[in-house]
Order: structure tokens, then sequence, then C-alpha cells
């Protein structure tokens, strides 16, 4: 599928945050469980386990409190990739619907959303659940987006007005939507998975976002934003 797209849909760990939050939630873990709940996640990112078969078990080893969880929204933050605001900006001024689904929990990727100016309405991640006292409790199981296939049911539930979609991610859940978005384009600018690489419609591995241009803009789209001064520099930087 060629542009233009309706709609641009981005994972956030590893694709707008240089960061894993399940690892940087290992920094509250026993050093015992650390190796374990890293190597659980390196096998599913990697589409080697199934991803619910990883999921609770992380989480319940993890046992996260809402401090916690805060704490890593403001690293998110910290580690969004080079050019995601600019990229973001972009697609939002040539009226595109910018959202995010992710696998990863809800709180911390709703702070890098509004971040990004992307509203609320258009983020999809796991919702979790806390005691009175902050301390972790369970996370939203009614929510397909703790397992496999999860990214294409969200997809598929949005409206006509969201397609064409084009769907950009660095694991194998993400390399899922190919087929349901009507454009996947693989990243690996902070962690290259070999399957996605290989088997991705379109694919770049640079530390900055702006290459996703190339692939989602009509030649109409980009003569728009090179008359626009704020984004001439990115469209420099979105040259492969």
């Amino acid at each position: 599928m060629h542009p233009p797209f309706a709609s641009v849909w981005f994972d956030c760990d590893s694709t707008l945050c240089a960061i894993e939050g399940v690892d940087e939630l290992l920094q509250f873990a026993q050093k015992s469980l650390r190796e374990d709940i890293a190597v659980l996640t390196r096998e599913a990112m990697e589409g080697r386990l199934p991803l619910a078969a990883v999921y609770e078990s992380r989480l319940r080893l993890l046992a996260p409190s809402q401090e916690q969880i805060t704490a890593i929204g403001e690293l998110y933050v910290l580690r969004i990739v080079q050019d995601a605001h600019a990229v973001i900006a972009a697609l939002q001024f040539l009226g595109k619907q910018i959202g995010i689904i992710s696998g990863g929990l809800l709180p911390p990727v709703q702070r890098v959303a509004a971040a990004l100016g992307i509203e609320k309405s258009c983020v999809h991640a796991v919702p979790i659940e806390f005691a009175a006292d902050g301390s972790y409790r369970d996370f939203d199981k009614s929510s397909p987006l703790w397992r496999n296939g999860g990214k294409v049911e969200v997809l598929r539930a949005l409206p006509k007005s969201s397609r064409p979609i084009a769907f950009i991610g660095d694991g194998a859940t993400d390399l899922e939507t190919q087929g349901t978005a009507d454009l996947f384009i693989g990243f690996g600018g902070v962690a290259v998975r070999q399957t996605v690489k290989a088997n991705a419609q379109a694919y770049f591995a640079t530390p900055s976002l702006a290459p996703l241009l190339t692939f989602v803009l009509t030649a109409e789209e980009r003569s728009r934003l090179q008359n626009e001064l704020r984004f001439a520099d990115l469209l420099t930087r979105s040259i492969l």
C-alpha cells in the first residue's frame, strides 16, 4: 500500500522511546530475578515465546508500585527517540490521525502521548490496577494487548475513517499487524529484531524517526511540509 494514509500508529517501547519499560522496572526487582525476567522479555520481543506466556508472570514477579510506574513514565519521556516530536507534529499538520498501540502499561504510555501531543483517546495500552496504598494489584486481562494478536484486534476495531493505516514498530507483536495495517514499517533504530528486519514490508534502522516520512508521505504532502519552514530540516533528515 502506498500513501496517502489517514492515520499513522506507533508502538511505544523501542519505537517512540529508546527503552523497554519492563526492563527499566528491573531496577526495582530483586537481583536474583533480573536476568530471568530480562530473558523472558527478549524471547517475547523476538517472537520465540508467546507474549501471554510471559506477560502475567513478569508483572507478578515485578509487582510494580504506582510510584514506580510513574517514574517509568517520566523516564519514557526523557528517552523519546530523536525527531519523534517533529515527525508527529508534521503528520498532524498534514491532518493525519496519530495514535499509539502498545503492549506496555497504560499510565506510562499515556505520559509519552501527552509529551508528544497525541490525543488520549488514541492511546491503547494495558491498564494496571493498584491497591489503595499504591501497591500492585493486577493488570486488566480484558485488554487484548497483553497477548499475541492484540494489536491486530485494536487495528481492526478502528473506524473506517482511520484507513488507510500505517503502523510502525520494532517487535514481533508489531509485525503481526502486517496485513491488517495497510503498511507495516519495521523500526530498528533502538533494537534490531531479526524477524522484523527480515519480514517487514518496509524497514529502517536509524537513530532518528525522520525516515518514517519517506514511507508514509505522498509527493504532494512532502511539498506541503517543505513549504513550512519548521519542517524543512526534518525532511532533509528523512532521506535514507
